[in-house]
């Protein structure tokens, strides 16, 4: 029988795929018999993190604790740092994982002795060595590099990119796809007032929204009026609403605010990922595996997940090509149908919660060996 773990998951924001991929692994990881906690910054996340975290606290046998992380490098992550090394020595912990750029600063800076494992979640990689800040993230992802026991990646994406953009991974390392519950292949019924097209995620520059209302726009130019409903928060959330308006397409684009997914799936009929960069996004799995229709961008590990169908996705930053897909989907809702049961299958089959957990375990105990080898 294995050993059980004491790990301490460190992140900064809990929002999005990297907040779902913690909160998943670390249940799952406590009903395997492991002593887990968590430690996140204590002013993002909202209401729902909140929400979600105090209940986790009392599920985890290390619990939830909160600390000021700063999303940009500055004096505070010195009281950051010094609380996670706090945690780590109060706890007797085994492992310390961290995740995404700034959580996992902080574990292999501090987490002396004990095993260091990252997952960047994106993070330093969406960034390019030619520009100054991309140039110091990436640089000081190389340092971090000689301190990391094992490097566990979402895509083969990512670890193809941390290879191209920071260097060659010395310790163990792993491709750990991100998985969805059984619970969730539960079909979903469209509402009575569903859109034609659903996004959801952060209303970003990066996520592509802009590139999505230009295609409805262009569309409605060619005299198809379609509707779109989007779903999230984020910075540039008023950007987007100014430029619906001045698209003329705010009587026929709602901005609900974020949501669930699930729920917000039952406000649209054809999923829209336009994104700029991802690494392996949830959404597309949750999408897949409640049989939502989807178009996609060609960007991180979104390939992996459509695999066969790897063919349909689109290119980023291209509002026409986007365009023709969404009036391909939306004329053919026959052949809409196969794709999403053809996608649901393939979801079901290599993206389980169940074979994440069991793949990060092993991974652990895989460093752990190579460690004590050495």
């Amino acid at each position: 029988m294995n050993a059980s773990f004491s790990i301490l998951h460190v992140m900064r924001s809990p929002v999005g795929g990297l907040f779902r991929h913690v909160v998943d692994l670390a249940r799952e990881q406590t009903a395997r018999g492991h002593r887990v906690g968590i430690v996140a910054d204590a002013s993002t996340g909202g209401e729902r993190a909140e929400t979600i975290l105090t209940e986790l606290g009392s599920e985890l046998a290390l619990g939830v604790t909160r600390v000021a992380m700063s999303r940009e490098l500055g004096p505070s992550d010195w009281s950051a740092g010094r609380f996670v090394a706090k945690r780590i020595a109060d706890m007797g912990v085994d492992v310390v994982h961290g995740h995404g750029s700034k959580g996992g600063a902080y574990a292999r800076l501090v987490g002396g002795r004990r095993l260091k494992a990252y997952t960047p979640h994106g993070g330093s990689l969406h960034y390019s060595r030619k520009t100054a800040v991309g140039f110091a993230y990436l640089t000081l992802e190389a340092l971090l590099a000689r301190r990391t026991d094992l490097f566990l990646f979402e895509s083969r994406y990512g670890l193809d990119t941390f290879r191209a953009k920071v260097c060659e991974p010395q310790g163990v390392t792993r491709v750990v796809h991100n998985g969805v519950a059984e619970d969730e292949f539960a079909p979903v019924e469209a509402a009575s007032d569903a859109t034609d097209l659903i996004f959801i995620g952060e209303l970003r520059h990066l996520k592509g929204v802009d590139v999505l209302l230009e295609a409805i726009a262009l569309l409605a130019r060619d005299g198809r009026l379609v509707t779109a409903t989007l779903v999230g928060a984020g910075p540039d959330a008023e950007t987007f609403r100014e430029q619906a308006s001045r698209l003329g397409l705010a009587d026929r684009v709602r901005f609900p605010g974020a949501l669930p997914a699930r729920q917000a799936f039952t406000l649209g009929r054809l999923m829209i990922v336009p994104s700029r960069a991802e690494s392996l996004p949830y959404v597309v799995l949750e999408a897949g595996a409640a049989g939502l229709p989807q178009i996609a961008t060609a960007v991180g590990g979104i390939g992996e997940i459509f695999g066969e169908d790897a063919g349909r996705l689109i290119p980023p930053d291209d509002a026409p090509a986007l365009a023709r897909a969404i009036a391909g989907m939306l004329d053919d809702p026959a052949e809409a149908a196969v794709f999403a049961a053809r996608l649901r299958d393939r979801v079901a089959g290599g993206f389980s919660t169940a074979a994440m957990t069991e793949g990060v375990l092993d991974a652990y105990r895989a460093a752990l060996s190579a460690r004590s080898g050495r």
